[in-house]
């Protein structure tokens, strides 16, 4: 279950229409949504769930829900489930999302997964395994890949089945990414000798330049609003399936 080349991730945990008129809020317009971006060029939907209020939510039931009415209409369009906390939930809530959505890709922090025993986080990637999950390790620094070096049982580090998704910008002071901050990921990898199939997502207007250098890198693009709103030359994008649109554009791979 491998990663497609262009993965939207079209509205996050936090953001809100303040921050843009078009940021798909409920189940219906998130379909709208990756149905546009996947005619521009996005092979997966990055889906977070939000409540009655507009917050974050993660709900196993919710998820199910989801899934069934999302798989109909995106046809072949893949489907991967967030378990970000967003100062909202523990670790084994996020377990039990993971495990029991009826998803078969999930996002995981490992920074988030070890805020408890780290014995409970590999039982996890473990079980994840047994039950046909592909989970995609987010690592926001060389420190979490390394932490997660340490708690993933060896044969899944080291298989070609490995999904990582490394995120630039994050906690930089005003979310600024740069193609630079790929590097120790990429020494990284080459330091343990593993070749994942990796990802990159990348916040503020450096996110074009970002997927870009990790698209010549062999690496494959998440892009959307939960990242960034800009286009490359600064303006704000009118939505997702623009920013989608400009990097399926760029002719790297293809």
């Amino acid at each position: 279950m491998s990663l497609p080349r262009i993965m939207v991730a079209p509205n996050g945990a936090r953001k809100t229409r303040a921050d843009h008129p078009a940021l798909p809020i409920t189940l219906d317009e998130i379909t709208d949504t990756a149905l546009a971006c996947r005619a521009e060029g996005a092979g997966a939907l990055h889906l977070h769930l939000r409540d009655d209020a507009g917050g974050h939510l993660l709900d196993s039931g919710a998820y199910r829900e989801a899934l069934a009415h999302l798989r109909p209409r995106l046809g072949d369009m893949a489907i991967q489930i967030t378990t970000e906390a967003a100062g909202l939930y523990l670790p084994g809530h996020q377990r039990y999302i993971a495990l029991n959505s009826g998803a078969d890709m999930v996002s995981v922090s490992t920074r988030e997964m070890l805020r408890d025993d780290s014995a409970l986080a590999t039982r996890f990637y473990t079980q994840a395994d047994a039950q046909g999950i592909a989970v995609q390790h987010i690592l926001y620094a060389r420190e979490d890949a390394e932490s997660l070096a340490q708690v993933l049982p060896a044969r899944l580090l080291h298989s070609p089945n490995l999904q990582l998704i490394f995120v630039l910008g994050r906690y930089v002071e005003g979310q600024v990414s740069t193609p630079d901050m790929l590097t120790p990921f990429i020494d990284w990898m080459a330091h343990i000798a593993i070749a994942p199939d990796w990802a990159l997502c990348a916040f503020g207007q450096g996110e074009t330049a970002c997927l870009e250098a990790a698209l010549r890198m062999g690496g494959k693009a998440r892009v959307g609003f939960e990242n960034a709103l800009q286009m490359a030359d600064g303006r704000i994008a009118p939505d997702n399936a623009a920013r989608v649109a400009q990097i399926a554009a760029l002719e790297i791979g293809t």
